[in-house]
C-alpha cells in the first residue's frame, strides 16, 4: 500500500519531502472510529517510513533486485494532532546519521503548519537473500 502521493524534493543524503492527501474513501479511514473518521496515527508513521525509503534509495545506489529497505525501529514517536479526511499530510525526513547499512532519520507529519505526528526512525538496507 503505497502511502504517498508526490515526493516534492530530495537532498540526497540529507533531506526529503512529500505529501500524502488524505481521502474519506480510504479503508483505514473508514473503518476508523466510523462516527468520526481519522486516518490512523500508526499509517501517518508508515507514510514517514515510505519517504525515509524514497530518500535512502536516492542517497545510495543500491540494487532493489538484491537489497530492500527494512523499517527496524521507531523512537521518539509522539501523536499530537489527529489527522482526517481533506487534510494534506506534508511529510518531512532529515537524516540524522548513517553508517554502513543503518540509517537514523527524524520524521514529522504536519497539516496546514500543525505539527501532527513526530518521530525518529531507523532503518537497514539488507540482502534479499538474508529473508529467505
Amino acid at each position: 500500500m503505497l502511502l504517498l502521493d508526490r515526493v516534492i524534493d530530495i537532498e540526497p543524503r540529507k533531506t526529503a519531502r512529500g505529501i500524502k492527501a488524505v481521502s474519506a474513501n480510504e479503508p483505514a479511514v473508514r473503518g476508523h472510529f466510523p462516527t468520526q473518521p481519522v486516518f490512523p496515527p500508526t499509517l501517518c508513521l508508515e507514510s514517514m517510513a515510505q519517504l525515509m525509503c524514497v530518500l535512502i534509495y536516492a542517497s545510495d545506489a543500491l540494487d532493489p533486485s538484491c537489497q530492500q529497505f527494512a523499517l527496524a525501529g521507531c523512537e521518539k514517536v509522539k501523536f499530537r494532532q489527529s489527522v482526517v479526511p481533506g487534510d494534506r499530510m506534508d511529510i518531512f525526513v532529515r537524516v540524522i546519521n548513517h553508517r554502513s547499512n543503518i540509517w537514523k532519520c527524524s520524521a514529522v507529519v504536519s497539516v496546514d503548519d500543525v505539527l501532527c505526528v513526530e518521530a525518529e526512525l531507523l532503518a537497514a538496507i539488507q540482502d534479499v537473500e538474508d529473508y529467505e
